[in-house]
């Protein structure tokens, strides 16, 4: 016990460097580059239809010296074609993105076997209305915020932020707290989903049991054209209240067909919106080419130029 050293709560910088050494061991300087991300999982943010909803999410290391700086937040919505979400999908490409200065929440919403249109949209406005309230545990800029999504959730995050004050689209009651939405991602989101069979595509966009049927409520959609219509952006669009959008697609989409995204597109340039539009030459579905390190500064020169 002669040895016991007992514990002392210093900075790094004041702790003693180890004078312990082994036979062939090489030595290199630490690089203290913040790099990292922790994940919190499984946050629940809402009880709805006897489901409980939980959020993902990621939060990038503090820099020494900046704890308790603020990040911009990213609520990412998950494709499933709106059915039961995989959250874990891109739970490791997110990251590149978080690394860079951002907070992002992946939520998961009802799925629309359970609860068709516009339960999604109600449950991303309802999960970021979550995270307003707890933005100082999660050290991000209540005043910094940003939807994105995929597929499916890409539709869901365009109508999240085209509705942002939109009663209709609600279903919390009395909870009238602001959606600071400063812009928006779409990668390869449906827009007219009466439409989506006009293209070539690998599946069926049109029968009760399709996926477009099913958020529909599990009817016809060549048979509920202004309930299709309801449930797309495109219904949603005022001067003046539309957010800057970024759109990504990929030119051999199989399942949402890239004109998707052209409707999308003229329609915000007709109204006068701010909105850039990529097209992936070659890209299909997701994948790879929507996180290579291109895209994703395209994805954070966007962030930054609309206040991040």
């Amino acid at each position: 016990m002669d040895r016991y050293i007992p514990p002392r709560d210093v900075s790094r910088e004041a702790f003693p460097e180890s004078d312990q050494s082994c036979p062939g061991m090489q030595s290199l300087p630490a690089d203290f580059t913040p790099r990292m991300c922790r994940a919190v999982l499984q946050v629940p943010y809402a009880e709805k239809g006897g489901r409980t909803l939980h959020l993902h999410l990621i939060v990038p290391e503090q820099k020494e010296g900046e704890e308790g700086r603020k990040f911009p937040l990213l609520l990412f919505i998950q494709g499933s074609a709106w059915r039961q979400q995989d959250l874990g999908l891109n739970l490791c490409n997110l990251p590149q993105i978080a690394r860079r200065g951002f907070v992002i929440a992946l939520v998961e919403y009802r799925p629309s076997d359970i609860a068709p249109f516009p339960a999604q949209i109600c449950d991303a406005k309802t999960a970021l209305r979550f995270l307003l309230r707890h933005h100082e545990e999660y050290s991000f800029d209540p005043g910094n915020v940003f939807v994105w999504g995929d597929s499916s959730g890409g539709h869901t995050a365009v109508m999240t932020a085209l509705t942002a004050h939109d009663p209709r689209l609600l279903d919390e009651d009395g909870d009238t707290q602001p959606l600071p939405i400063r812009g928006c991602i779409d990668y390869y989101g449906p827009v007219l989903i009466s439409t989506m069979n006009h293209e070539p595509s690998t599946q069926d966009h049109v029968d009760a049991d399709s996926p477009e049927g099913m958020f529909l409520g599990g009817v016809r959609v060549d048979e509920h054209e202004k309930e299709a219509f309801l449930a797309s952006p495109l219904a949603y669009l005022q001067k003046g209240k539309v957010p800057p959008m970024l759109i990504v697609h990929g030119s051999r989409d199989r399942l949402v067909p890239f004109g998707q995204s052209c409707l999308l597109f003229d329609a915000l340039q007709k109204n006068g919106c701010d909105a850039a539009f990529y097209q992936l030459q070659g890209a299909d579905h997701g994948g790879a080419p929507f996180f290579s390190p291109a895209v994703l500064q395209i994805v954070e020169n966007f962030l930054r130029a609309h206040g991040a």
